[in-house]
């Protein structure tokens, strides 16, 4: 498993801004992600739509947090859907949980134990 942080020149784009450039170098990813993760650890096998961490980490911005579940997923600290919540907009959003955890999509249950690679 990858370890926590995201290289901050995956943060921005080519043609970005000075300003934006500046600001993703100042971005903290290590302690988000370790914070994120261990988070949607908590919740164990029931897991955790993203208004759950929202509402968790209320003294963050949105993206801060939200930011995070794609880096997670790509490096198996997660697994997102395929179940999804509706959260309180009304919206489905998809269940994360920790990689110990893993969805069968054949039959939606989930399996404790297993790692996603």
């Amino acid at each position: 498993m990858s370890e926590y942080g995201t290289d901050p020149e995956h943060l921005f784009r080519s043609d970005a801004p000075d300003t934006s450039i500046e600001a993703a170098l100042s971005v903290d990813t290590t302690y988000l992600e370790r914070l994120v993760h261990k988070a949607i650890e908590s919740y164990g096998r029931h897991g955790c739509i993203a208004a759950d961490l929202l509402g968790r980490f209320p003294h963050l911005p949105y993206s801060s947090v939200t930011a995070r579940f794609a880096a997670l997923e790509r490096k198996g600290f997660i697994s997102c859907g395929p179940d999804k919540r509706r959260g309180p907009s009304g919206r489905n959003q998809r269940v994360m949980r920790s990689g110990s955890y893993k969805v069968s999509t054949a039959a939606n249950s989930i399996e404790a134990g297993e790692h996603l690679t």
